[in-house]
């Protein structure tokens, strides 16, 4: 997979320091044993699957020395077999054991959605179709956890609430119908956003399009509705770009939804689903 873009904005130096002080607290006790020595050590995959977190772990060592020499062999969105090397590190020794723990931790579960993401991306290759996440994402951890869907190949759906709008029943009920609250979204959003409708019938789908919705999400659809749905859909869009998104949807059953005609699977599997992929940290002496 080609390497995502995760850019070291400020928010994420905090982030680090927060994560080292929850391990390191009031300090390392074995830190004593360690003074005035330094060290090498790299790291090695356990099992195969799809490296992610290797960004992290420059700005997150040098936090602990300054002075940190680093060599990523492998790029974030790479894959990798059992026993291969994955960085090289020089530090301070006692940088390299603290800062230990808390970088593994963060890399081997980025990897594990990356790899899980990569399993379901392999299975719609050729479709057309792309894989998206959704919002269940670990709180604190949901840009780095989009990161690693996107370094297995998948797509971003909406980072938070604020850049796409997706109206679902109890907005529909609250706001007194379909066409009131789209309205209310287009004319009060500060900056251009999508408007999403999320469809439980044939009906409510075909409202979502003829009351302008920019996408509509069929939820829990059976693959032989939606084939016969998505033309319908799109003839009601008239030319319009309208994108159709169907969720629900088992991981063994990609391939049938990928033929319905639909743009776009989302899925939550990949991160609230994965396990972690098994790397570690080995010094050298």
């Amino acid at each position: 997979m080609p390497a995502a873009h995760l850019p070291f904005t400020p928010e994420l130096e905090p982030q680090l320091r927060a994560w080292l002080a929850e391990d390191i607290g009031r300090g390392d006790l074995t830190a004593a044993a360690l003074a005035g020595r330094h060290g090498r050590a790299h790291w090695l995959a356990k099992a195969p699957g799809v490296f992610c977190g290797g960004v992290l772990v420059e700005p997150l060592f040098r936090l602990l020395d300054p002075a940190l020499r680093l060599q990523l062999l492998v790029a974030d969105g790479q894959p990798v077999v059992a026993g291969q090397r994955l960085l090289e590190l020089e530090a301070g020794s006692a940088a390299l054991v603290a800062g230990e723990r808390t970088a593994l931790n963060l890399a081997m579960r980025l990897s594990g959605i990356a790899t899980a993401t990569a399993a379901l991306v392999a299975e719609l290759e050729g479709t057309g179709v792309r894989l998206a996440d959704t919002r269940k994402t670990t709180p604190g951890l949901r840009r780095l956890e989009k990161y690693a869907v996107r370094c297995g190949g998948g797509s971003n759906h909406r980072q938070g609430l604020d850049d796409a709008a997706m109206l679902k029943e109890n907005h529909l009920a609250w706001a007194g119908g379909l066409e009131v609250a789209i309205a209310a979204v287009r004319a009060h959003a500060p900056w251009p956003a999508r408007v999403i409708v999320e469809a439980e019938t044939a009906a409510e789908a075909a409202a979502a399009v003829q009351a302008g919705a920019d996408g509509v999400l069929l939820d829990e659809f059976p693959p032989a509705q939606l084939r016969q749905l998505v033309p319908e859909l799109r003839s009601l869009a008239g030319g319009r770009q309208l994108v159709l998104e169907a969720s629900g949807v088992q991981p063994e059953q990609l391939r049938d939804y990928a033929s319905s005609g639909i743009d776009l699977i989302s899925t939550s599997a990949p991160i609230t689903r994965s396990a972690w992929l098994d790397l570690s940290m080995r010094f050298d002496f």
